[in-house]
């Protein structure tokens, strides 16, 4: 009876809140894509500098929706266009219905595309067997306006992937002998570094034979360190020499920081909250000798900076030699979850600012596992936290300790663990 009234307080937590948008929507259509396009820190780059920041003087409207009674399939619609009617630009619609086999399992798949522009209608489908590590996809355009090119005829490929080696090739099944293949790519890990090549025939020679042409080929090597789940950091760092005329260098940061934070709910349990912070840098120049390589086109970097606040408010930063970008976004966690976006652009070169805006409709992923729970995603203390109290020590590391850190990740949801099989 005397225990009840001895019984010690729940040890403080700090809150863990969803990422804004994980896993990014072009992750599963990743086994589509060559893998060199995809690793070296690009997709994680590519978020960053595009996501939410709204093209100026347009909107955008996305709605993702899937059925609770079959969660096998997704419809993802899209609505884009001008603020001013005064533009001659369109209101482009687009719509794309996927059907996937195993819901855990975002590698095999079939969608249908649907659009007011080319193409018109357009099919795509996957089939990855992970015990193997083999898989086979096409992609196919059924109705188009004009076909003028092989690539209109259909596109299909082979890949493998383990955790530490892809590699692949596309072709088209109508294309003549000199287009053969349309790319294929090979990418091997060691440790933390990764190494890869690419071939892309689109330049000629001399001779005819176009894998002569260095024209043709890219290779990019990086470093990177972290467990691929967005709940701990990361950081990856990235040479490549595309087409032999140019180079490009980029690195990509992601923090978890924690910081101080009374939670009105359960102010005696809840000590802090956890922040990610991203950062990345991308610069690009020409290395062949060409009579326009002083030009701003042929050399040219951009920055960028997210903060997520918590699970409500994103805020984002860009710029570049021309212009520079600021968007905001809020997300209410619903079901589904709406959010909406606002970007201000400031154009340098005319000296001129405009305004892009953007609502997202979502119940794809699910992301609701905010709680105060050590099993789950909760950063919990250690014994010497629990002996001597929270300290908030600045500049000293992290308050407290994560549980990721020793490789559990079982309780996370799986759209967070690390992606270990396949490079």
């Amino acid at each position: 009876m005397g225990n009840s009234f001895n019984k010690e307080p729940p040890p403080p937590v700090v809150l863990v809140p969803p990422l804004f948008d994980f896993p990014p929507l072009a992750a599963r259509t990743r086994m589509l894509e060559s893998s060199y396009r995809l690793l070296f820190g690009k997709l994680a780059l590519k978020c960053l500098f595009e996501d939410y920041f709204e093209e100026a003087r347009h909107f955008s409207t996305r709605i993702m929706l899937k059925p609770m009674d079959d969660p096998h399939v997704d419809l993802i619609a899209t609505v884009s266009g001008p603020l001013d009617h005064k533009h001659e630009e369109n209101i482009i619609g687009n719509a794309l219905f996927r059907w996937q086999g195993d819901v855990a399992d975002p590698h095999t798949f079939m969608d249908l595309f649907v659009s007011t522009s080319d193409p018109v209608l357009r099919m795509r489908s996957c089939s990855y067997y992970p015990k193997y590590g083999f898989g086979a996809f096409g992609i196919f355009p059924l109705i188009l306006k004009e076909r003028v090119s092989s690539e209109d005829y259909g596109v299909m490929g082979l890949r493998y992937g383990s955790g530490n080696l892809s590699f692949g090739v596309t072709l088209m099944p109508l294309a003549v002998k000199d287009e053969l293949p349309k790319n294929a790519w090979l990418v091997g890990k060691m440790g933390n570094l990764t190494a890869g090549v690419q071939y892309e025939p689109q330049y000629g020679s001399k001779d005819g034979a176009k894998h002569k042409n260095l024209m043709n080929w890219s290779c990019a090597i990086g470093y990177g360190v972290g467990s691929g789940s967005p709940l701990t950091p990361s950081f990856n760092f990235c040479l490549e020499l595309a087409k032999s005329s140019q180079f490009i260098a980029s690195f990509y940061h992601h923090f978890v920081v924690q910081r101080r934070v009374q939670y009105p709910l359960q102010v005696d349990e809840v000590v802090g909250i956890t922040n990610y912070i991203d950062f990345g840098f991308e610069l690009q120049t020409r290395v062949d000798h060409t009579e326009t390589s002083n030009n701003a086109s042929d050399s040219t970097f951009q920055v960028a900076a997210s903060w997520q606040a918590n699970k409500n408010f994103l805020l984002k930063a860009k710029t570049g030699p021309c212009s520079s970008s600021l968007a905001l976004a809020f997300k209410s966690w619903w079901k589904p979850s709406f959010t909406w976006s606002v970007s201000v652009i400031r154009d340098r070169c005319v000296g001129k600012w405009a305004y892009g805006f953007g609502i997202h409709v979502e119940n794809i992923r699910d992301a609701s596992y905010q709680r105060a729970d050590p099993n789950h995603v909760m950063l919990t203390p250690n014994k010497e936290h629990l002996a001597e109290g929270i300290v908030w020590k600045m500049g000293k590391g992290p308050m407290l300790q994560a549980d990721m850190t020793a490789g559990n990740f079982d309780g996370l949801p799986r759209e967070l663990r690390p992606l270990d099989k396949i490079l």
